[in-house]
């Protein structure tokens, strides 16, 4: 069918493999348009997600061109190539107050790897040495302009857009390696799609939820971050220089399950959801390794 890139419409951008390939894709009213038929040039997510890619998408506006339902592909980690995930803990005071620990006096940053996390729809994995396996929505900030030493003031001029984030985390193994309790291969999950930074003037109007099989289990605004976006990026830009594509997950509010008695564990069966206004949910069954 063909689909008509209307004006208004918010810009989602996805990874998506159909027909043998990966692609990245456009998402409006459930169909999915290979970006490559709009502008060739932007046939790489992270071309797409630059502001003169985004200014090029801009300008398709009232294209009528192929397009496949949604439902029809699957969905990739929306991740450009060679992009990292640097990953925020102890950013909300609430999840401070729970863990019992000190508000941290600079952002705690630690890494994922891409391996470690899924897209939409995919099962996130539980791994056979642990059943503490726990939840973490959050939202995410996408660079779409590279920079080092960013300047606060300037930070959000590098942003490309955003998207949810499920931080699964092996509790027992965290408790003596954040790097081993948060890396198990397929243990997060990223999506679905990166909503660009023009379409969310104010990324602290937010609001996000994590259901665990239906149950809201967190709820937070995302103004009630310690360290907010522009902290953040031009902290991390201090030690890495940022490129197209970089992902900075910026923590989690309370509620998570290991502070709950009893706790609360992700288990095989369950559905685990991430749902940002403004963004959409972040979907993902739960499966034993």
């Amino acid at each position: 069918m063909n689909l008509t890139v209307r004006s208004g419409d918010p810009v989602k951008l996805v990874r998506y493999w159909h027909d043998n390939a990966a692609r990245t894709g456009l998402v409006r009213d459930d169909q999915v348009v290979d970006v490559a038929t709009l502008a060739p040039a932007l046939e790489s997510l992270g071309a797409a997600l630059t502001v003169d890619g985004r200014g090029v998408l801009a300008n398709t506006l009232g294209a009528s061109v192929a397009a496949v339902p949604l439902a029809a592909v699957t969905l990739l980690p929306p991740l450009a190539a060679g992009a990292r995930l640097f990953c925020i803990g102890l950013n909300y005071k609430t999840h401070v107050e729970e863990t019992g620990r000190d508000l941290p006096a600079q952002p705690s940053v630690f890494i994922r790897t891409a391996e470690s996390v899924v897209g939409a729809n995919a099962s996130m994995i539980r791994p056979a040495v642990s059943e503490h396996f726990d939840f973490e929505g959050e939202l995410a900030v996408v660079i779409g302009t590279p920079g080092h030493r960013i300047t606060e003031a300037a930070s959000l001029t590098h942003v490309g857009g955003y998207t949810c984030f499920n931080d699964g985390s092996l509790r027992d193994f965290q408790k003596f390696s954040v790097t081993a309790g948060k890396n198990f291969d397929a243990s997060g999950a990223i999506g679905p799609w990166i909503v660009t930074a023009d379409e969310i003037p104010d990324p602290t109007r937010l609001v996000l939820t994590t259901r665990l099989n239906g149950t809201e289990v967190q709820k937070s605004g995302t103004d009630m971050l310690i360290y907010p976006l522009p902290r953040l990026i031009s902290y991390i830009s201090q030690f890495a220089a940022l490129r197209v594509g970089d992902v900075i997950a910026t923590g989690t509010p309370a509620g998570v399950g290991a502070r709950r008695t009893p706790p609360l564990w992700m288990r095989p069966g369950d559905v685990i959801e991430v749902d940002i206004s403004g963004i959409g949910v972040l979907r993902n069954p739960i499966a034993a390794a």
